[in-house]
This record gives structure tokens, C-alpha cells and sequence, in this order.
């Protein structure tokens, strides 16, 4: 199995590193790693258009090597389906581990977890990883301190059973793993987050120039519901989430339809007489 390895970290982070190490140990996988140059975390969907990539191969010390881009992890999927690699193209995509969950409204803006999605779009099977912190917080906040022995172990043995892991066409599988050993696995659904954002400016008010503000708060709480992957890693468990990209709501499609929508195509009437 032709597997591409990405993260949002950079190609030199540590949960990269380690996930790297685990799959040339697991028997079949041909790998690829193609990653951002430096550090992307929070960038979502995000994608380069309107520059030229810059892709650098690099030595990883070992006798192997990856591909470094200054692109998104997004461009790092597409890099390698479009052919980066010569005669060769994945058929899987597993993207981390990255340093901190990304758990329940965070895959919204997750980098990891958006390389996981173009390979879906791409018709791949998807895998994105994340890694709790020892202090065991809940979101992806950098500068803490992470063990990744247990989540590469773990992703390696999904890997390696992938054919007999249910995994309908057009889903990828969000993995969050908790702080310490786990206790066990759990399928859930994505939970809800409780942000503590605030507008927080940076100094004082310069003469000239912008204004600059922090709008990052305290770390996010969230709605501890049974079934969901954040009750799942606080309880000490491995979330597996299926996602897809289907944001339609469907219950909704119905009530819509049954509106009179046509009307809005006509002008407007003048309500001013004159």
C-alpha cells in the first residue's frame, strides 16, 4: 500500500517523525512524505494559488527522505496525487500526528484534519491522527509537551488492517488519542467545543499604523455528552470519528424547498411614492 504521510506541524515535528518511524516498520507500506517547511497548525482547507510552490527534498538521517513545501497540508495532498513523486501516488493518506487534539468544532479549522479531507476529495481513504497533551488539555494550543508512542502504534495497526476496517467510499477517520496509555477505543461523534476566545490588544495604541489584537483565550472547555469524542479523551479513550464532506443538511432540504423562493427573483417595489 502506497501510503503519503503530511502533518500541519512541519516536516521536522516530532509526531511526524515518530508516525514515520512506525509505518516503514509495518509490513507492505510503500511511504511517501510530503509536509509543510514549517509550522501550518489552524490553517483549515486552506490552499496556494497564486505563487509557484517551493518544494525541497530533504534527508531525514536515516538513508531515507521527504519533501518539504512552503505550501499548505492541503498542497502537500495535492502535490503528491498530481505526481511530485514520479511513478507514484498514494492510496492512502494519513496526516499527524499532530501536537494536540482536534476534537468535535476544532476539525473545522484543523490542518491536519483538512489534509485527511483532500484525500477524500481525491477518492483516497483518510486518516487523520492527534495527540492530547500530558497535561492533558483538550485543544491544540503549541509550546506543550506530548508522548506519540502509543497514537503511532495504534495508527500503524489501523493502517495495516485498513482492508478489513469498515470504511465506507468518501470517509476519512479522525483519531484522537489521550495524554498517557489509553484505556480503550471508542467510535464517537464529534463533540461541541465551549470557546473562551477574547479580543485582547497587543501593547499600546501605536501613533500610526494598525491597531494588533490576540483573539485566542483560555484553553476551550466543551459539552461533556456521552458518545462524543471529547468525552471519549477525557475519559482516558481513543476517539475514532468518521467524517465526510457532505455539509448538506438534508432534514432541512425539504422545509426549504417548500418556501417560495421564486419571489425573490422579482425586483423590489418602490415603497417611496413620488
Amino acid at each position: 500500500m502506497r501510503v503519503l504521510l503530511t502533518n500541519d506541524d512541519g516536516i521536522d515535528a516530532e509526531g511526524l517523525r515518530l508516525l514515520r518511524a512506525e509505518l516503514l516498520r509495518t509490513e507492505g507500506v510503500d511511504l511517501v512524505v510530503i509536509a509543510p517547511d514549517g509550522n501550518r497548525s489552524a490553517i483549515g482547507r486552506g490552499i496556494t494559488t497564486r505563487r509557484a510552490l517551493g518544494v525541497q527534498r530533504i534527508e531525514f538521517g536515516d538513508g531515507g527522505h521527504g519533501y518539504a513545501t512552503d505550501g499548505t497540508p492541503v498542497d502537500c495532498v495535492r502535490l503528491a496525487g498530481l505526481g511530485l513523486v514520479e511513478g507514484w501516488e498514494p492510496d492512502l493518506v494519513v496526516a499527524g500526528i499532530n501536537h494536540g487534539s482536534n476534537l468535535g468544532d476544532d476539525v473545522t479549522y484543523s490542518g491536519t484534519v483538512a489534509a485527511a479531507m483532500e484525500g477524500i476529495v481525491l477518492g483516497l481513504p483518510a486518516i487523520a491522527v492527534s495527540q492530547q497533551s500530558l497535561k492533558r488539555e483538550m485543544d491544540f494550543r503549541l509550546g506543550l509537551e506530548f508522548s506519540f508512542a502509543a497514537a503511532a502504534r495504534f495508527t500503524a495497526r489501523v493502517v495495516e488492517e485498513l482492508e478489513v476496517v469498515p470504511l465506507p467510499p468518501g470517509t476519512l477517520l479522525n483519531i484522537n488519542v489521550p495524554a498517557n496509555e489509553p484505556s480503550g477505543v471508542e467510535v464517537a461523534r464529534l463533540g461541541r467545543r465551549i470557546y473562551r476566545d477574547q479580543l485582547r490588544p497587543e501593547g499600546d495604541a501605536p501613533e500610526d499604523g494598525p491597531r494588533r489584537y490576540f483573539i485566542y483565550g483560555e484553553q476551550a472547555g466543551f459539552e461533556d455528552e456521552p458518545g462524543t469524542d471529547l468525552a471519549a479523551v477525557a475519559a482516558g479513550r481513543i476517539a475514532v470519528t468518521p467524517m465526510h464532506l457532505d455539509l448538506t443538511h438534508h432534514d432541512g432540504i425539504g422545509p426549504l424547498s417548500a418556501s417560495d423562493l421564486h419571489r425573490l427573483l422579482a425586483p423590489a417595489e418602490d415603497e417611496v411614492q413620488g
